[in-house]
């Protein structure tokens, strides 16, 4: 049976993606050179951009002999639909329950709180 394809992006596609936000357009090869430690192989670094390809984050154009891969969707819509999944398959579509997870795991800092309780009380105000 085949695998069911997933709109979020794995660890290994992540890596490759945040090359992508922040060089905008790159190859195989500069992609591959510009990962942080660990290495990856050039083959692996084409089969994840393939992979990616597939699942509609890149495209790429042909400039000669080489594709340069551009990301289609943003980081902001890559970490919206990962939050999306993690609160469907561990939290029943129940945000209350992650952003409780989410303060009780986490150290909050002056202003995180204090945006928190905004964030409360303008959704108190609209009843």
């Amino acid at each position: 049976m085949a695998r069911k394809r997933s709109s979020t992006l794995t660890e290994a596609e992540l890596r490759l993606m945040e090359v992508l936000w922040q060089k905008r357009h790159a190859t195989v090869t500069q992609v591959a050179e510009a990962l942080p430690p660990p290495p990856l192989a050039y083959n692996t670094v084409l089969t994840t951009m393939r992979i990616l390809e597939r699942k509609g984050h890149v495209r790429h154009d042909e400039e000669g002999r080489a594709y340069v891969y551009e990301p289609v969707i943003e980081r902001e819509d890559a970490a919206k639909s990962a939050v999306g999944s993690v609160l469907s398959r561990f939290f029943g579509n129940n945000s209350g329950a992650l952003a409780l997870r989410l303060i009780e795991e986490g150290s909050l800092g002056e202003d995180e709180i204090r945006r928190l309780k905004q964030l409360i009380d303008a959704y108190e105000e609209k009843g």
